[in-house]
């Protein structure tokens, strides 16, 4: 996991909606996430720890209005009418997007994209290690800027190797769009060299995906590739390019429209209000409501806000929709679901209204999915349709942009005066005891802090796979340059991308890296001490011959790249270190050394429900 806070914050560590109308140009949506993080100083403040991330009151604005001026006109190297390159149309197709960073791993099949991105001024290549630390980037950079991350690789292994990526992008709903070098047409099919049919293998891993067979639709592909990427519920693209395509001579078409009737059509259409007034009249007749938020409220974070100040309902977030509302609210129950808080998965299973917004009733959230909020009537809202009705059957639904939907709740509240209506005080009081009750429990890196802003807490949710954290980090790091990104690592996960370590070096990129190094696969660990009687199935990582000894010794690949590395093994030790960390300017390794025996609590096992739940124990117990 990754995480990413502002540049005077203390300690730092998908799937956002959007409307149905065609997005503005991606230079529009750089000004967007660029303006509101650009230090105003250029001094470096001393970084302090806590585990709050950023205030989580919002910045006060004033009446006056800046207009931010039109994007300039793109302007292109080449001539109208001169012929060039497949390989240099693709390039430039990715500059008229508002592309200025990719991470491109090269090969035999995708050279000529490498040489044209050499001929590019606006591009610049962050060079993975390894294609899965590049699609891993990627991912890390649309996570934590709200584009679309672009990574290139070759055919073959290079293409594979950036399948679990992509099905982490579809799961975690983030705008991606991967290229992919292919053998040439006439070999297509005929088991050559490196060539492995990259569309069908990502079919059912992808958003959408493109063969190109004819070099004139480079440009309406890439258009319509971005657009599907960052439309409706966002997700990855490929596109796969066949060499002599990319080797083809030229007069690129800029105006051809794009050919998306289908989809389009698909899209949500605009909210109807009269389900909107329902879901009012359900929150005044309701006693016991909890908001359920996920990660399609990561860009709606203003008018939840706006919606939990007019009602008074108290908010359980899901892994991915950390920091859409603030932790550190009164209102805020944290993290709900297998591991989250007691009082979060206490407020669900005792409500009286559920208000899921921006969720998919992933069953890590749920567990036995008939005793989740049993007592509630449910509203659902979700731009997705086939999200409405798969798991958990709403009692209203609204298909739609979460953003525009709340908008219209935050009207209608304000012009019926609702507000004086609404009193959940001695539900929230029933809450608040409840916290109390629970409240020494450890919780680990997503529950111990508190983050209060969207894109703050990076992490693979649906897919959960080991080796995101570090080239995510990578990625954060390019994205939001003006950011202290912190890398909380686990050894197993760490050890599975370790060769990022020299992109990280090479690119002079100050990530900093917490491993948490306990020597074992810990949830697997963890889950064997409870359910398999401590039985240890090869989730020991050490060296069997020398357990007393920290093995690898993960000092040594930071050695090897040139980062700078320290080791903590007394908890007295481990605030200084951190703080050493934090001052360090660049990258920073700090490794430390946890005992396997600690287990993530509250847990509720996979199936059960909140009755089930355990708050007590650890790995020197017996079970």
């Amino acid at each position: 996991m990754a995480a990413v806070a502002h540049p005077n914050p203390s300690i730092t560590a998908n799937p956002p909606p959007s409307s149905a109308a065609a997005p503005p140009p991606r230079t529009t949506f750089l000004r967007r996430f660029t303006l509101p993080f650009t230090s105003t100083s250029q001094k470096r403040h001393r970084l302090h720890i806590t585990n709050v991330l950023s205030d989580s009151k919002p910045a006060t604005t004033t009446a006056t209005t800046h207009s931010i001026p039109p994007p300039e006109p793109y302007v292109s190297r080449y001539a109208p009418d001169q012929p060039r390159k497949g390989s240099d149309v693709l390039v430039e197709a990715l500059e008229r997007e508002g592309v200025t960073d990719v991470f491109a791993y090269p090969g035999g099949a995708s050279m000529e994209i490498h040489q044209a991105l050499t001929r590019s001024t606006i591009i610049r290549n962050v060079l993975p290690r390894h294609e899965q630390g590049g699609v891993f980037a990627a991912e890390g950079y649309a996570r934590a800027s709200g584009l679309p991350g672009v990574c290139i690789a070759t055919s073959g292994p290079g293409a594979t190797n950036l399948v679990s990526g992509l099905a982490d992008a579809l799961l975690d709903s983030v705008p991606l769009v991967a290229i992919t070098g292919q053998v040439p047409r006439r070999m297509i099919g005929t088991d050559a060299f490196q060539e492995t049919p990259i569309v069908e293998v990502t079919r059912s891993i992808t958003k959408h995906n493109y063969l190109v067979l004819d070099v004139e639709d480079i440009p309406r592909i890439v258009r319509e590739a971005f657009y599907l990427a960052s439309s409706g519920r966002p997700g990855p693209v490929l596109i796969d390019v066949p060499k002599d395509i990319q080797q083809q001579l030229v007069v690129p078409k800029w105006d051809e429209p794009m050919r998306l009737p289908g989809y389009l059509s698909r899209l949500p259409k605009s909210l109807i209000d009269g389900h909107l007034e329902q879901i009012v009249r359900l929150i005044t007749e309701s006693k016991k409501p909890v908001l359920y938020v996920g990660g399609g409220c990561l860009n709606s974070s203003d008018e939840l806000r706006r919606f939990v100040e007019l009602t008074g309902i108290p908010v359980a977030s899901t892994l991915m929709g950390l920091g859409a509302y603030p932790a550190s609210s009164e209102l805020s129950l944290q993290m709900l679901g297998m591991h989250g808080t007691v009082y979060a998965n206490y407020a669900v299973d005792k409500s009286d209204l559920l208000l899921a917004f921006g969720v998919r009733f992933d069953d890590r959230v749920t567990g036995k999915l008939e005793a989740f909020a049993s007592r509630a009537k449910i509203v659902h809202i979700d731009i997705d349709s086939a999200e409405i009705g798969k798991n958990k059957q709403p009692h209203v639904s609204v298909c739609g942009d979460i953003k525009v939907a709340l908008q219209g709740l935050n009207n209608i509240l304000e012009e019926k005066s609702m507000i004086t209506n609404l009193d959940f005080s001695n539900w929230r009081n029933e809450l608040h005891e409840q916290k109390h009750r629970v409240g020494q429990h450890q919780m680990w890196a997503a529950q111990f802090y508190k983050y209060n802003k969207p894109r703050q807490w990076l992490t693979s949710g649906g897919l959960g796979a080991m080796g995101f954290g570090l080239p995510a980090a990578i990625g954060a790091a390019v994205a939001r340059p003006d950011a202290v990104v912190v890398d909380i690592d686990g050894d197993g996960s760490f050890i599975m991308n370790v060769q990022e370590l020299a992109t990280i070096r090479v690119e002079n990129l100050p990530v900093k890296i917490l491993l948490l190094n306990n020597q074992h696969l810990g949830m697997v660990v963890q889950w064997e001490d409870r359910f398999y009687k401590a039985n240890r199935a090869h989730t020991y990582l050490g060296n069997p011959s020398n357990e007393s000894e920290i093995f690898p010794n993960m000092l040594k690949f930071a050695e090897a790249c040139d980062i700078p590395a320290a080791r903590v093994t007394q908890k007295a030790d481990l605030r200084a270190a951190i703080q050493k960390m934090l001052d360090t300017p660049g990258p920073y390794l700090l490794d430390v050394i946890v005992p396997h025996q600690e287990h993530v609590l509250p847990m509720i096992p996979a199936g059960g429900g909140f009755m089930d739940v355990i708050t007590e124990g650890d790995g020197r117990t017996k079970y």
